[in-house]
């Protein structure tokens, strides 16, 4: 395992990051380490820093089998080292005491800014329509999800985010509380073969500045 003052910088780490689909089965990534990369991974930004998001890791062969016919027969499902499910809390209003109490006694913010903003996001984030809430939900898995695959690569695993699955089954059969949505699966392993190399639109058709 790379330490982190061994780390490739960034760049490196992004150019070498791509969607793998064959991974080695017998390759076998520990709960430590995948609980470093989620650890790490969970200092992603969110809105209002309420931290929408939760994970469900996929690690026990039988279980990602039956994960697998869920998840439209992709074969990474099984033999990935670990899959790990990204789900949305819809109802993140429920961490508004949580984050902001925590953030007042680690000495970040003072009792009248914890109170200001504890006012301001309940005066916001309960009153918001669940569709709005689910749209900043997922917007802020997606930065999670994003962290958790650069984490990987700069520990040399490869990772490929899945959005194609039942997510109603998906719910049904893990239990999923109503509160929560699964946005994406990644599977985590070591790749068995290349990625298949991808282009990008140019910036300059992406791009412009006012």
């Amino acid at each position: 395992m790379m330490t982190t003052t061994a780390m490739k910088s960034l760049s490196d780490v992004i150019k070498e990051r791509h969607s793998v689909r064959k991974y080695d089965p017998n390759f076998k990534i520990s709960r430590q380490e995948i609980e470093e990369i989620l650890g790490e991974a969970i200092s992603a930004p969110s809105s209002s820093n309420l931290q929408p998001w939760r994970f469900i890791v996929f690690d026990d062969q039988n279980t990602k089998k039956e994960l697998r016919e869920i998840a439209n027969n992709q074969e990474q499902v099984e033999t990935s080292s670990a899959v790990i499910a990204v789900l949305a809390d819809k109802e993140m209003y429920r961490n508004i005491e949580r984050v902001y109490r925590s953030a007042n006694e680690a000495g970040y913010m003072d009792e009248a800014n914890m109170e200001r903003l504890i006012k301001s996001a309940n005066s916001t984030y309960p009153h918001a329509s669940e569709e709005i809430r689910k749209n900043i939900a997922f917007f802020d898995t997606g930065l999670v999800s994003m962290q958790i695959m650069l984490l990987a690569k700069a520990k040399d695993y490869d990772t490929v985010p899945m959005g194609g699955f039942d997510k109603a089954k998906f719910s049904q059969r893990f239990a999923v509380p109503e509160r929560y949505e699964p946005v994406v699966l990644i599977a985590l392993g070591k790749a068995a073969a290349p990625a298949f190399k991808t282009t990008r639109i140019p910036l300059k058709e992406v791009l412009e500045y006012k």
